[in-house]
């Protein structure tokens, strides 16, 4: 398919009522529930996260080393976890983006999100949600990966029948 065929991806900020249908926000903020530890020296940014490793699975940590895309970017394909979340938190200090659709069935281009990540800011994607694998910006990138280890299938990947494409950044 080409690009002139392709349907736009408007990038959009990540935010925590944004991202909400489709997981978690993973950010130390005002709005996440947080207190005061260790004799006052450390703030705690609690449960920031529905982990669920689904049935018989138990919660791994990964790190996952991204190379970067160039953009314009075509998202020709998407994945889904119907197990079981997973969770990416940036250690690189480096921007990257997010793309995702509802959970159900296989999503149109129509149906795509996309956000432009900052690096202080996680995601959990909920059990479902389609979306696509890392999208690492500006230079080789590393992220804390919490996900599922266990028996049964997790991982649906699907082509696009209609492509979509985030623009370059302005």
């Amino acid at each position: 398919m080409s690009e002139q065929n392709a349907f736009i991806l408007q990038v959009q900020p990540l935010s925590r009522a944004a991202f909400a249908p489709f997981g978690d926000l993973i950010e130390a903020d005002d709005a996440a529930h947080h207190f005061t530890i260790n004799a006052g020296n450390t703030e705690r940014y609690h449960d920031l996260a529905n982990l669920e490793p689904g049935p018989e699975g138990r919660a791994i940590v990964s790190i996952f080393r991204g190379q970067p895309r160039r953009l314009p970017f075509t998202v020709t394909m998407m994945e889904r976890h119907p197990l079981a979340s997973q969770a990416f938190i940036p250690m690189s200090g480096h921007p990257y983006l997010v793309v995702v659709a509802p959970p159900g069935p296989a999503p149109d281009a129509q149906d795509l999100r996309a956000f432009l990540a900052q690096p202080h800011q996680g995601v959990n994607y909920a059990p479902g949600v389609w979306h696509h694998p890392l999208l690492a910006l500006d230079a080789v990138s590393e992220f804390i990966v919490i996900d599922r280890a266990g028996p049964g299938h997790n991982c649906d990947e699907i082509t696009l029948p209609q492509h979509g494409v985030i623009p370059a950044r302005g």
